[in-house]
């Protein structure tokens, strides 16, 4: 970690997100199971869940870690508020079933409903959220805009700062780098295969039809499967020769030392956002920056963002840094039986950003100044994959019958992920998915709809 970043964290947290972590799930490959799940993320490990609930056979192949990557590294909301209008039926089934799951497992993810409330500092940005009020009408959420004084009484640090709040109580908040683990584990007690360290390279492919997957420690014969690989996903598609415009954006966290309660939920200023974690820290992260560092793809997909890039530049900013001339000529085919790009990185690790680690510092002191002072125990980076309009795909791929996509959660996957992976699993299997998914088809991007970015990062 640079100087300038280090002033701001005791010590770095990339060793318990790092392939460092010793392999926990080392289940043997079978010669054949009904589905593959491709990625050990928070929407692998739901769908894989889902599916073995419906009594399906599955394996799950992880190249590094499960939850290894952002899956881990997320804020922790469970919000159902400022959701796109297609994704919110999908992320109130989410966060109930995340309420469930939490009440069988083990291990206490921390999951709470302790609400999320979005801080207006100017009347502008109070009837920006008010519009909101239409997409929860509908679903009878119990979002609902908050006054000065009620925010005053939420948030107890520097009072009369804010013209107002949208605010859902409802809305919940866990433990990223246990919930999914956690659920990992509880999903092996209940019969699905977990192989960490474990790339899938390729394809099998019998008469135009998915028959398997080939892993780097051999083939797997199954019906379907599903590519759940985040940041990866576009990589994979582009050795089978398909396009998905995916790019990635940098995003720093930090968690303080145990800190004066003065908020119980998740709160975003405009400037920083903090959530209450179950250690009695805070869990902060800059409002607004998302960094990019620029490579082929940014060029290759450039047209498809140019619509989310005009809503949302003053939020990006471009990063050209770092191992550039790799960047700008990726390896973006290989054969079944060489080492892939997945083996080469097992767990992306990004630095934290020292800009957005000062930026929190002047966002806490501007407007939360009881925690200014408390020290960062840890800081941290994940890399977020991104789609042009800023909505996951859910799809079958037609270009392979069998083989299923579920990516390009944009941010927003931790809080989706038992929703999203209920939906898949009924997809995979031809049951009625009980939403509409229209919004998120792959087809999307190559048959001339326009790109509409949704609420974004």
């Amino acid at each position: 970690m640079s100087s300038s970043a280090s002033k701001f964290c005791y010590r770095r947290s990339m060793v318990v997100y790092s392939e460092r972590m010793p392999v926990r799930f080392t289940d043997a490959l079978p010669e054949r199971t009904d589905v593959v799940v491709i990625g050990g993320g928070v929407i692998g490990i739901a769908t894989a869940w889902f599916l073995r609930a419906r009594g399906v056979a599955v394996l799950v192949c992880e190249k590094g870690r499960v939850a290894g990557e952002q899956s881990s590294r997320n804020w922790g909301w469970i919000r159902q508020q400022g959701r796109d209008a297609a994704e919110l039926p999908i992320v109130i089934e989410s966060i109930n079933a995340w309420e469930a799951m939490a009440r069988e497992l083990d291990t206490d993810i921390g999951f709470t409903r302790r609400g999320v409330a979005y801080l207006a500092a100017t009347e502008r940005q109070l009837a920006d959220f008010e519009q909101w009020l239409a997409v929860a009408a509908p679903h009878q959420l119990d979002t609902k805009l908050l006054s000065r004084a009620e925010v005053d009484a939420l948030i107890r640090d520097r009072p009369g700062q804010w013209k107002g709040a949208l605010y859902t109580p409802s809305d919940g908040r866990a433990e990223p780098f246990k919930a999914v683990p956690a659920l990992a584990d509880a999903l092996r007690r209940r019969g699905a295969v977990i192989r960490e360290s474990c790339a899938v390279r390729a394809l099998d492919v019998e008469a135009g039809k998915v028959a398997g997957v080939v892993t780097e420690h051999g083939r797997v014969h199954a019906s379907a499967v599903v590519c759940a690989g985040g940041a990866w996903s576009s990589l994979f598609l582009a050795n089978l020769g398909i396009d998905l415009p995916q790019l990635t954006v940098r995003a720093t966290v930090a968690r303080t030392a145990v800190a004066p309660d003065i908020y119980a939920g998740n709160a975003a200023a405009p400037e920083v956002a903090i959530r209450r974690r179950l250690d009695g820290g805070y869990t902060v992260a800059a409002s607004g920056i998302n960094e990019h560092f620029v490579a082929a793809d940014s060029f290759r997909y450039f047209r498809d963002f140019l619509p989310a890039l005009r809503a949302s530049h003053r939020f990006l900013d471009l990063r050209f840094g770092g191992d550039l001339l790799h960047r700008l000529t990726p390896t973006r085919r290989w054969r079944a039986d060489e080492a892939t790009p997945f083996e080469r990185t097992r767990v992306l690790n990004p630095e934290p950003s020292p800009k957005a680690l000062r930026n929190m510092r002047a966002g806490l002191e501007q407007r939360f100044p009881a925690l200014a002072q408390l020290p960062f125990e840890e800081c941290w980076a994940g890399m977020i994959d991104v789609t042009p309009d800023v909505v996951p795909v859910m799809d079958a791929v037609p270009q392979y019958p069998g083989l299923y996509l579920a990516t390009g959660f944009s941010g927003h996957g931790f809080g989706i992920g038992p929703g999203a992976g209920r939906v898949m699993a009924d997809l995979v299997l031809g049951r009625p998915v009980g939403h509409d998914l229209e919004r998120f088809r792959f087809g999307r991007f190559f048959d001339g709809s326009p790109m509409v970015p949704g609420p974004g990062l």
